[in-house]
């Protein structure tokens, strides 16, 4: 699956301590030469050998980081001895058989590993073993080190018998492009496995990973930048919480990617810079699965996994959604094109007809803890603008899910409109889309979808029902001309509620209410339905606007018409970001009392996204 990252206007300006500053080693010479002089330290103020884990995320380039250590230990008179931790993995037949139950025989979802960690897929005898040789190799002369290296290095069995500790880590969108390619080495493997698959990593693998990254960023001494080997930097564990910290304090922009697909279009050429991107289907402007630029004014800025964050939970998301769902950020926005320059005919410019599932749904079927709650805020709107949602009352609901079943998007149902009601778009439009509802964003509109992340993987639970029987996108010839995607007619039935064209009349397109008018600005929030868990609220200024997190809720701001805002604290000036036109802030609970500043001119709309209950 193609995926491209966006960095316009995403680099996070924050000030930290000089001392925190400081201390951060930028690049790849530097911070080898860090960790060289760390281990001499360590030898001479403790006169015997050393022991080192290097733990990390899934692909640390350690074919090239090893051996470049070990020849610079040897200059500097060290003896690195080093050994990676697959040597303590059970056998890969074993470690098949555990993941078989969270791959399944579904075939397009698995089921999340809920409480698995890497200890499950270890041979614990070698490991008491390893934890002996650690032992012995600390009681030998002060001129030798021994590295333990790669993903579950530094577990819990081992806690005690490593003289320091550091934590490679990686972003997301490098894993992803390296699975898709056959690059990714798996547990207890010492080479790349061409056939490993997506549901290993997201139902079974991402949360061994997870969970020991948990344990290890509490037990580390330093914190590394590993998505690529020729640029790493090295953070002391103290600067490193201290960074984290003031990050929270500030709004927080991410990374965004994009994605082509069949129903790809353009309106992102006159606004984005993105190599390589020929359509545009969707575009991530805030979520889990995004990245963070952090500048600390030196010479490069870092770049970490925005869930990072979560170490500080209660001030980035609020002590409810904390506590409610643990380790989780369940909110995701999304801007979905729709731009084309000339008449396109539906079954080109539409998505697939779909539906999502609801809390139960996904904790019954996939041990998910939240359902896919969804809704479509119009940005945009050009001539024919038009969502696709509920069904006609009219419609033979037995007769379209024989067709969509008789079809598996193989042949195509040449009657499909008479089935999928359709409405008119404009600006401001929203429609509320709970679990159930089947819909599709039918093209000629910007949409700003924002939704609940039932995840911490960042899976997508979206249920095809039909795909207009058409090829899809092939990103190498960058035409339409792929295989059809495979639909999910079993779970978007069983799901499926049969919501006709006056109930979503009715009930599911939202209007907006006045909640605040002042001289300055007019604050608005849209009605909602019971099912769905978050509220969508609206600034509209010329200036200036203001509101507050009040110490609970998690905002997320995109700004949908104006050129750029400043979102600053009010009781701390300093604390501010800027956004441009279609991007998103992380305003994080702790925020409090802020303003939004009109910063180019003219007249600006806000759209915010926050949890009902906090």
């Amino acid at each position: 699956m193609p995926l491209y990252e966006c960095r316009r206007n995403a680099e996070n300006h924050i000030e930290v301590k000089p001392e925190w500053r400081d201390a951060v080693v930028f690049g790849t010479e530097d911070s080898l030469a860090s960790i060289v002089a760390t281990l001499q330290a360590q030898i001479s103020d403790r006169g015997r050998a050393v022991t080192v884990a290097f733990d990390g995320w899934y692909n640390i380039n350690w074919a090239a980081l090893i051996p470049a250590l070990t020849d610079r230990c040897a200059a500097a008179g060290i003896t690195l001895t080093t050994m990676s931790i697959n040597g303590v993995f059970k056998p890969r037949a074993e470690i098949d058989v555990y993941k078989q139950a969270n791959i399944t025989d579904d075939p397009g979802f698995g089921m999340v590993n809920t409480d698995g960690t890497v200890q499950d897929l270890l041979d614990m005898a070698k490991v008491s073993a390893l934890a002996t040789t650690l032992e012995i190799v600390r009681q030998g002369d002060g001129c030798k080190a021994m590295l333990v290296y790669g993903p579950g290095a530094a577990i819990a069995e081992l806690n005690g018998k490593y003289d320091l500790k550091y934590y490679f880590d990686k972003t997301r969108q490098p894993i992803l492009w390296e699975m898709w390619d056959g690059k990714l080495t798996p547990f207890g493997q010492d080479t790349p496995r061409a056939d490993y698959g997506w549901k290993e990593y997201y139902y079974c693998d991402y949360y061994l990973l997870d969970r020991q990254k948990e344990y290890a960023l509490e037990q580390m001494d330093y914190w590394v930048e590993g998505i690529a080997f020729d640029k790493l930097k090295i953070v002391p564990r103290a600067a490193y919480d201290g960074i984290l910290q003031t990050l929270v304090q500030y709004p927080v922009k991410e990374v965004t990617i994009f994605q082509p697909g069949p129903w790809g279009a353009y309106r992102y050429k006159d606004i984005f810079e993105v190599p390589g991107l020929e359509c545009n289907a969707w575009n991530e402007l805030a979520g889990p699965e995004l990245s963070m630029l952090v500048d600390i004014e030196r010479e490069d800025m870092l770049n970490m996994p925005t869930m990072n964050l979560l170490q500080y939970a209660d001030q980035f998301v609020g002590p409810y959604l904390n506590e409610t769902y643990p380790h989780l950020f369940p909110l995701d926005v999304w801007l979905d094109d729709g731009y084309f320059p000339k008449p396109t005919p539906a079954e080109r410019i539409s998505m697939p007809i779909h539906t999502h599932p609801s809390t139960d749904y996904v904790k019954q079927h996939f041990k998910e803890p939240i359902g896919r709650y969804e809704t479509y805020y119009i940005a945009e709107a050009y001539e024919g603008a038009n969502t696709w949602m509920g069904f006609h009352d009219n419609a033979d609901l037995e007769e379209w899910e024989h067709l969509c079943r008789e079809s598996e998007n193989l042949t195509e149902i040449p009657n499909w409109k008479e089935f999928i009601a359709n409405w008119e778009s404009n600006v401001g439009d929203l429609y509320l889309i709970p679990p159930g509802t089947v819909h599709g964003h039918g093209g000629n509109q910007m949409v700003l979808e924002m939704d609940t992340c039932p995840s911490v993987a960042a899976t997508e639970y979206s249920f095809f029902e039909y795909d207009f029987a058409r090829p899809s996108w092939d990103d190498t010839s960058k035409t339409m001309t792929a295989k059809p995607l495979k639909m999910h007619t079993e779970h978007s039935f069983d799901n499926e509620k049969w919501v006709r064209a006056s109930w979503v009349k009715d009930n599911l397109r939202a209007k907006p209410k006045v909640v605040k008018w002042t001289k300055e600005y007019l604050h608005d929030r849209y009605s909602s339905d019971p099912r769905m868990p978050f509220e969508v609220e609206r600034f509209h200024f010329d200036n200036r606007a203001e509101y507050d997190t009040q110490g609970k809720f998690i905002h997320i701001v995109t700004l949908s018409i104006g050129e750029q805002v400043i979102i600053r604290s009010k009781s701390n000036p300093d604390y501010q970001a800027d956004i441009l036109l279609f991007q998103s802030a992380l305003i994080p609970a702790c925020f409090g009392e802020y303003e939004i500043i009109n910063a180019k001119g003219g007249h600006c709309t806000v759209v915010l996204l926050r949890w009902k209950v906090g």
